[in-house]
């Protein structure tokens, strides 16, 4: 079953100053939003194989809206992360199915590699509620400089029978950062840690 999407909503931020300095290049961030039709909405399912396919499906959609949206090569994101927000009739379960098992492999083609997993929250929420997408570095967990996040909204969603799907990317980590830990020229990328 396709995802039955109502909107999709791509957001940029670009970051060009933080506490009075000059961020060169600017933090960049996109969002891509994906608004779908619930099917099992106002009931229970033990079967959400159809949510794992959207899933596949969004993973591929949304990563590749997400990265032609900062304009540069997927290489160049260093970035990821996913979230999904369900209305009232659904369940967090519905968010899970979506996200864990099979979003990721067709995000990771979209950003060319992705060593690291995907940070993830899901929620239940209503209209115009924010839903905070957490970032890590695509290749190595470890690297503090890419511990980030993108709050996005969508004015009239997720509706009562809907879940909002959305994966962020960044070209880069937050803006002055200074917590120390590996670096981004010290990631091997074998192990998704380091």
């Amino acid at each position: 079953m396709p995802a039955q999407i109502r909107k999709i909503v791509v957001v940029v931020e670009e970051t060009r100053r933080e506490m009075g300095r000059e961020i060169a290049p600017p933090t960049r961030r996109a969002a891509a939003v994906a608004i779908i039709a619930n099917p099992f909405a106002g009931r229970y399912e033990e079967d959400l194989e159809a949510l794992m396919a959207i899933g596949e499906e969004l993973g591929d959609l949304l990563g590749r809206r997400a990265v032609a949206a900062l304009g540069v090569a997927p290489a160049a994101i260093e970035s990821y992360g996913k979230a999904a927000m369900v209305g009232e009739n659904g369940e967090l379960e519905h968010a899970a199915a979506i996200l864990h098992p099979r979003l990721g492999k067709p995000l990771r083609a979209a950003v060319e590699k992705g060593a690291a997993l995907v940070p993830s929250s899901k929620k239940m929420g209503g209209p115009g509620q924010p839903l905070d997408i957490p970032l890590g570095h695509k290749d190595a967990a470890y690297v503090r400089s890419h511990f980030d996040g993108m709050e996005v909204r969508v004015n009239d969603a997720p509706r009562a029978g809907e879940i909002m799907v959305a994966v962020a990317v960044a070209d880069s980590g937050r803006p002055l950062p200074r917590v120390g830990g590996l670096t981004k020229d010290e990631v091997k990328g074998e192990d998704g840690l380091r």
